[in-house]
């Protein structure tokens, strides 16, 4: 099954895809620090800093042939000979996730819109290549309205994809990572397309509706055509401590076994990443804080622990003195003394030492919360500030958050951790990789689906 992945970030999308027996012809990622990682795990060794970035130099041709154009997609579009190439590789899968949010069909009168060039691009090269399947991943918020009398970024999006050129039977679909195996809750956007004529002589059909996936005992009746099949039951959901718990000496032994068995599930499943283990994990290196927010981290870990409202913290911030004692203390009455951290640090002996603390580590930033061990993580996102470790006072490490996602022991991230926010804009280090990708579970889901219609005997 060869594939194109456009948009392709560090290689989530693919990892799946290969896995599922995809054959990439070429990967395209304007960031240099996310197409590293993917040129590392998915092609070559990237580690030497000095060597890749002459790769990066190197012209766009010699880019293509050894499977990783770091550029633009429209410096593609615009080499005629390439794309010709291309288009005789008989292309079996386009996948990606182009920014759509503000994607309007309105964009063919204006082609220069921001919000419409990179959709419009993505649908230029499966037009060009005419492959069999396609898909497209976004956020939920795509599915939005801007206006009312508009239909939404994601609707006209499947639209345009039916309308493109060799034709399209589209379906929408909106999973959730954690129906197929990830420990988090991540629910995104699909756009899956199979070219009509194949469509056609299969009897593969949309249901001109949205589907939405859940747990295999949950989906009620049978899957549409273009639906990837959830793996996972209720039951069965895992969680912080099935992904983490073994990086961590302060962990929970009673749920460890089902630690071990998640994390053996990812080697026995033989993802095709070049680096060969190591004897420790990649990309574990623990953040450095500072004492107040060490302090902070623990206060957070008391209040989950003892099933009081985190958010005391940020609200306490937002009120005079005078009246943030008060507040605090009919907030924190019934708080278990004296306070202890889950590290066994004593936070505070009695009721007003506990509200002292609570006023003196006051933030505004409301996003803060530990993460529970025996709950899926939340939406693995490119800041990893706001999730706090269960046990230790620190935020997760990017391995952690690679575990969430679903990314095996051997995949390494390259680059800078992470960045300043002035630079958030142009550089994608190791935490924005992380949060940026697709998780592999899903795009395994997603592959096999894909494989098992184009792998039907006669095409």
């Amino acid at each position: 099954m060869k594939y194109v992945d456009l948009f392709a970030g560090c290689g989530g999308l693919s990892l799946g895809i290969e896995r599922a027996g995809g054959e990439l012809v070429v990967a395209v990622e304007k960031s240099d620090m996310a197409a590293r990682t993917f040129f590392h795990n998915l092609i070559d060794d990237a580690s030497d800093l000095r060597e890749w970035m002459r790769y990066v130099d190197s012209p766009v041709s010699e880019q293509v042939q050894r499977g990783v154009l770091v550029r633009e997609l429209n410096s593609l579009l615009s080499e005629s000979d390439l794309m010709s190439d291309l288009a005789q590789e008989s292309i079996d899968l386009v996948v990606g996730g182009p920014p759509c949010q503000g994607f309007s069909l309105a964009g063919r009168r204006n082609r220069d819109d921001v919000r419409n060039k990179l959709p419009w691009e993505y649908l230029e090269f499966v037009g060009r290549t005419k492959p069999k399947a396609v898909v497209i991943e976004n956020v939920v918020g795509m599915n939005q309205r801007f206006a009312p009398d508009e239909e939404s970024s994601f609707v006209q999006l499947q639209q345009a994809l039916a309308e493109t050129d060799p034709g399209y039977t589209v379906q929408g679909v909106m999973v959730n990572a954690m129906h197929y195996g990830a420990p988090q809750h991540r629910p995104r956007l699909m756009i899956i397309g199979l070219r009509s004529d194949i469509a056609d002589a299969r009897g593969i059909t949309s249901t001109g509706t949205l589907w939405k996936s859940g747990f295999i005992d949950q989906v009620a009746g049978p899957l549409p055509h273009l639906a990837p099949a959830p793996t996972i039951k209720s039951t069965d959901v895992r969680t912080v401590e099935d992904a983490v718990a073994d990086l961590s000496p302060h962990a929970p032994n009673g749920q460890k076994p089902k630690n071990r068995e998640y994390v053996r599930e990812m080697r026995q499943l033989d993802w095709k990443v070049r680096p060969k283990p190591g004897k420790a994990e990649h990309n574990h290196v623990p953040r450095k804080h500072s004492a107040r927010t060490i302090e902070r981290f623990r206060l957070y870990q008391f209040l989950a622990g003892a099933g009081l409202e985190q958010r005391v913290v940020s609200r306490a911030a937002a009120l005079p003195e005078s009246d943030a004692m008060l507040y605090v203390k009919t907030q924190l009455i019934d708080a278990e003394l004296p306070a202890v951290a889950p590290d066994g640090t004593v936070l505070a002996s009695t009721l007003d030492e506990l509200c002292h603390l609570v006023i003196k580590l006051a933030t505004k930033k409301h996003s803060q919360k530990v993460l529970g061990w025996n709950k899926p993580a939340r939406t693995v996102v490119t800041l990893p500030d706001d999730y706090v470790h269960p046990v230790e006072p620190r935020i997760f490490t990017v391995r952690e958050m690679a575990r969430f996602q679903g990314f095996p022991a051997r995949f390494e991230f390259l680059g800078k951790e992470t960045t300043g926010a002035h630079r958030r804009r142009v550089e994608v280090p190791q935490y924005s990789q992380v949060g940026n990708a697709v998780s592999p579970w899903l795009s395994l889901a997603v592959g096999r689906m894909v494989s098992g219609i184009l792998n039907q005997p006669g095409l």
